[in-house]
């Protein structure tokens, strides 16, 4: 009996054993072979931590060569939670170095995970401060950071990149697929006391670096332009201020300014307000400068000649019960001395000879109500309305200037169609692209789009427009030694209040070319809201005659002047 007992005793001990046995090789089993994937990916990502890293993006240079923008390498630095004692400690070191609230920090590091970033593209200083620390559980990976060494020369034209190395605006927006370097992933290591382990020869495969790309900007010309707008806007109380420099035969953009300025290493404080182009953005009514156009339009029609005798009405005209003056009371005049005097009346009379049809066709001839094209974000089309939607007056409106909305890109491109002999160009302002080698992969041509106006027009208008200067409103706009082309505009803006034309709100502007006998450089200054004198010829003409007479001396452009030679007198 005892003996049987015994017996089984050991049969249910061994049936324990094999169950054990078999819980034990079940588990195995299920460990090893059906959770073996999933157990693979954890461990992973306890061990390990994937962070993408991209190349540096492609350096921006102007059209000799001078830096605009470039990468410069900078420190990064990352925690790993799961690795921390002490996280309320850490953040509380760090906290004034990467100048974010300690609750912050310290929240990050109480995460669950094995990798959190704590501060992205610190300044220099920020990261010898962080290696003095020498923190365990914290660490640091290099990335690149975009520089922009000029700090607020051409920064609405070169725009900027986020904290991610993608661009946002300007140049770095529209070429951001030829700036952007290559994506390489990292696998940051850990070991088992939680220090990183960086793979053997990363150094060795950083990611290729973007594309580089050249200006048609002249970093010289674009200081000069800047400085005097800055200025002008300045000493007129002005809202704001924009000027662009063209080469007339090319199309190629040699400065495009924008007052205020910021400065796109800092612009996490900034709105779009002030980093938008507003040379490429902003539409305005420009007043008398569009009477160039119109004038263009009337000769190439043959409606008018330069000698044709126009009647100024005194200063008084009513068109559809409405009233358009002159600032002088004028009679018989030449067409020319319409222009040159910037007469309303003879403009509109000679607009409505014109008639609809012919003068709604010669805006889009020049580009009016359409982009131009050019390669930057953000441009704006302006208003040009279909002559279907036209009142009675709005023939006579628009050759004056009125209800019609154009950018100052718009109307410089214009102006320089006049001054290219009657050919519009399409504007540019990148020229080639390079890969990180230094080999050019694309060359930028210039790009005609049209003709509109014949050779003779052109000539015609520019002799017209030459007496702008010599007699007219915008004497201010001369250039000693060299013949200047152009014409003024002073535009009321309208009261968004009342809808109706404002009484103390104007836009003062002048575009014009030179030398007039072979254009070089075609230029547009726009004054929004001066404060006082507010006319075009007043406010903006002597920007154009300013920075002008320093480009074309820039340039090495002869001049007409006549050269005195200084005698010595002669022994008797």
């Amino acid at each position: 009996m005892a003996g049987s007992f015994s017996r089984g005793r050991r049969y249910v001990l061994l049936l324990v054993l094999l169950c054990c046995f078999g819980v034990v090789l079940f588990r195995l089993f299920t460990l090893q072979v059906l959770q073996a994937a999933e157990l693979s990916v954890k461990a992973h990502r306890q061990h390990q931590k994937t962070v993408s890293l991209e190349g540096a993006r492609g350096t921006i240079i102007d059209r000799h060569g001078k830096l605009l923008a470039m990468n410069v390498e900078v420190r990064s630095v990352f925690g790993v939670p799961n690795a921390l004692a002490n996280p309320l400690k850490i953040a509380q070191q760090l906290s004034p170095i990467l100048h974010v609230k300690t609750d912050e920090l310290e929240r990050k590091l109480r995460q669950n995970r094995s990798f959190v970033w704590l501060a992205r593209k610190l300044d220099p200083e920020q990261g010898q401060q962080l290696d003095r620390l020498s923190l365990d559980g914290i660490g640091v990976v290099m990335e690149g950071r975009r520089f922009y060494p000029k700090g607020s020369l051409l920064a609405h034209v070169l725009g900027f990149s986020g904290m991610d190395g993608e661009g946002l605006e300007g140049v770095e927006h529209r070429y951001e697929s030829y700036l952007r370097g290559e994506k390489q992933m990292m696998v940051l290591q850990r070991d088992a006391l939680g220090r990183t382990v960086f793979p053997k020869g990363m150094a060795e495969r950083s990611p290729t670096p973007g594309q580089s790309l050249t200006l048609t900007i002249d970093e010289v010309i674009q200081y000069i332009a800047e400085r005097e707008l800055e200025d002008a806007v300045g000493r007129s109380q002005a809202k704001s201020g924009t000027m662009i420099v063209l080469d007339p035969k090319m199309g190629a953009v040699l400065a495009m300014a924008v007052s205020p300025r910021f400065d796109p290493n800092a612009v996490s404080a900034l709105g779009p307000d002030r980093w938008r182009n507003r040379a490429l953005t902003d539409a305005y009514e420009p007043g008398s400068t569009m009477k160039a156009m119109m004038a263009a339009a009337a000769i190439e029609e043959r409606v008018v000649r330069p000698n044709t005798m126009v009647f100024g009405e005194h200063g008084h005209m009513t068109v559809a019960n409405t009233v358009i003056h002159d600032h002088e009371r004028l009679g018989w005049v030449s067409f020319a001395q319409v222009i040159q005097k910037s007469s309303n009346i003879g403009a509109a009379k000679t607009g409505m000879a014109l008639g609809e049809q012919r003068l709604y066709r010669y805006l889009q001839a020049f580009g009016f109500g359409q982009r131009t094209e050019i390669d930057l974000p953000g441009e704006g089309a302006g208003l040009v309305r279909n002559p279907r939607d036209w009142g009675r007056r709005s023939v006579a409106s628009i050759s004056i200037g009125q209800e019609i909305g154009v950018t100052p890109l718009q109307m410089v491109s214009a102006i320089a169609a006049i001054a290219n002999g009657g050919v519009l160009m399409k504007p540019y302002v990148v020229s080639e692209i390079r890969d990180p080698d230094g080999h050019i992969l694309r060359q930028i041509p210039p790009q005609v789009k049209r003709r509109v106006i014949s050779p003779e027009t052109a000539r015609s208008v520019t002799r017209i427009l030459e007496g702008v200067i010599t007699d007219g409103t915008g004497t201010k706009a001369a250039i000693r030694g060299f013949r200047v082309a152009g014409k003024t505009g002073t535009a009321q803006k309208i009261d968004p209040r009342t809808g109706t034309y404002s009484v103390s709100r104007f836009i003062g502007s002048f575009t014009g070319y030179v030398p007039a006998d072979n254009p070089q450089l075609a230029m547009i200054v726009v004054i929004d809201e001066p404060q006082g004198d507010a006319w075009g010829g007043a406010v903006a003409a002597p920007v154009f005659s300013r920075v002008g007479e320093q480009v074309l001396s820039y340039l090495g452009v002869p001049s007409n002047a006549p050269v005195t030679l200084a005698m010595a007198p002669r022994k008797s």
